[in-house]
């Protein structure tokens, strides 16, 4: 594979795999253009360097083919806004089909063409042979900018790079940031390693808190999946979010981290409700203490103070997973501190990932992602890439 920011795409159709899976309001507008943002630079590079660029993504899960509602057509305008006047930006009303063969034979350097939806195609998430070659012919040279697809076997991510020379498959500049600093986390990690793991669901990263316990010296837990571990530990979690057929799996994590010497912290206090509501009564209570009736839905002071220490004696630092309802007001002090204390430890010094919609969302939320190390725009990909599997989008530009 060659090397993005060495290569001179002088004269050569760069074929760009991006991420524009991005939200629309019901007036079609988007409402985060962050994906978009991120692949800016490899797209400048390219047009700087003589070369025309051909972008291809999904949008959505248009399950009947073809329909307004997933067009990317609805991209165009901002994507040009972002681009600039001085870059033409054109639309092919299909990603195979004849306008987009004429329209990528006649693109001229420094133009974009923004192909039609992949998945209007059904061979695109069956990883079809026949249609990537055909995308593959579109262009020169394949990019692959979309971390945050890397781990589906799709035709546009895995499968059209056996169509390229090696010297003309490659990942983008926020595909190889991402790769670096995940690779950074997993096996260049400075000590003490800490890793923040929250969110709602045990289930959703028991591989990923397995595969840490090899690596992290301290692993902090909160969000709706501590409750569990306080149930496996004999806690009262009151109504609670609790997945009863986890409890055995978080008694056996726990055990393997006092074998293995890694330090689980767990929320020694929290917010509690008597009832998932905004609007809710609020109070506080010790997390293996808490009344029937009432459910912990964030962390309290007193674990607020003690996950900050942590943090800021970390070295390195993984974040993936809120520590509380953090999308409503009363519930989100404690996300936002963890949050904060990232940012302040980053500034002194330690490498910060943050990585999963909601931790992504929470810090873009407090303004703070600019002041952490790396913010990932993949979530499935990054949990998937940190339960030691091989990512498809990855291994097929590495071959």
């Amino acid at each position: 594979m060659s090397k993005f920011s060495d290569y001179n795409f002088k004269g050569q159709k760069a074929l760009i795999r991006v991420d524009f899976n991005v939200p629309l309001n019901d007036k079609f507008e988007i409402t985060d253009d962050n994906r978009m943002r991120a692949s800016l630079p490899s797209i400048q590079k390219i047009l700087k360097d003589g070369g025309s660029v051909i972008l291809m993504s999904h949008f959505g899960r248009p399950k009947e083919g073809p329909s307004e509602k997933y067009s990317l057509k609805h991209l165009v305008n901002h994507l040009q806004k972002l681009l600039g006047n001085e870059t033409k930006v054109l639309f092919a009303d299909d990603c195979i089909g004849e306008d987009a063969v004429n329209k990528s034979k006649n693109l001229k350097p420094g133009e974009v063409l923004l192909l039609e939806n992949l998945r209007f195609y059904k061979e695109e998430e069956k990883g079809d042979e026949g249609f990537a070659e055909k995308l593959s012919k579109l262009g020169d040279v394949y990019v692959n900018d979309a971390f945050g697809t890397a781990h589906r076997a799709h035709a546009s991510t895995a499968i059209i790079a056996k169509f390229f020379a090696a010297d003309k498959k490659m990942f983008g500049l926020l595909m190889e940031k991402e790769v670096e600093s995940a690779e950074k986390i997993l096996h260049k990690a400075e000590k003490p390693f800490l890793a923040i793991i929250g969110g709602a669901k045990v289930s959703d990263k028991i591989l990923v808190i397995e595969n840490l316990l090899d690596r992290a010296t301290d692993i902090i837990i909160g969000g709706g999946m501590a409750y569990t571990f306080f149930k496996a530990e004999g806690g009262k979690i009151g109504n609670s979010l609790c997945e009863d057929d986890r409890v055995e799996t978080a008694k056996e994590l726990l055990e393997k981290a006092k074998e293995k010497n890694v330090c689980i912290h767990l929320p020694q206090d929290s917010i509690i409700a008597d009832k998932f509501d905004a609007n809710a009564e609020v109070s506080g209570a010790l997390s293996n203490t808490i009344p029937d009736g009432w459910m912990g839905l964030d962390i309290g002071q007193m674990a607020i103070e003690t996950f900050c220490k942590v943090i800021s004696n970390s070295k390195t630092i993984l974040w993936n997973g809120p520590m509380g309802v953090f999308e409503m007001e009363k519930f989100q002090h404690g996300t936002k501190a963890i949050a904060q204390a990232i940012a302040d430890a980053t500034k002194n010094g330690a490498f910060s990932l943050i990585g999963g919609g909601d931790s992504v969302a929470a810090v873009n939320k407090f303004n703070l992602a600019d002041k952490v190390s790396f913010v990932s725009t993949g979530g499935g990909a990054l949990l998937e890439y940190f339960e030691g599997k091989t990512l498809p989008g990855i291994a097929a530009i590495q071959l």
